[in-house]
């Protein structure tokens, strides 16, 4: 983890960071918008959406996040009381 002293500095590695500013596209088929988060090709691929690729990570855009998250509720719902 790394510390920094002013929080500007914390900003600036938060916003550099995005998929957004990388040039990824979503991994959806039939989709070419600009990537907003990134997750497992394997966990896409289970909630539902058909992922261009079948492993490492598929980018998604701010609507495909939205479906894998709505499509995950659940399953996410119960592995947090499980702990």
């Amino acid at each position: 983890m790394k510390l920094f002293k002013r929080k500007e500095d914390a900003e600036s590695v938060k916003e550099s960071s995005s998929s957004e500013e990388t040039g990824e596209t979503c991994d959806v088929a039939g989709c070419s918008e600009p990537a907003h988060r990134a997750i497992s090709a394997k966990n896409v691929a289970k909630a539902g959406l058909n992922v261009k690729k079948e492993r490492g990570k598929a980018h998604l855009c701010k609507e495909h996040y939205k479906e894998y998250k709505k499509a995950t509720k659940k399953d996410r719902e119960l592995e947090r009381l499980g702990r």
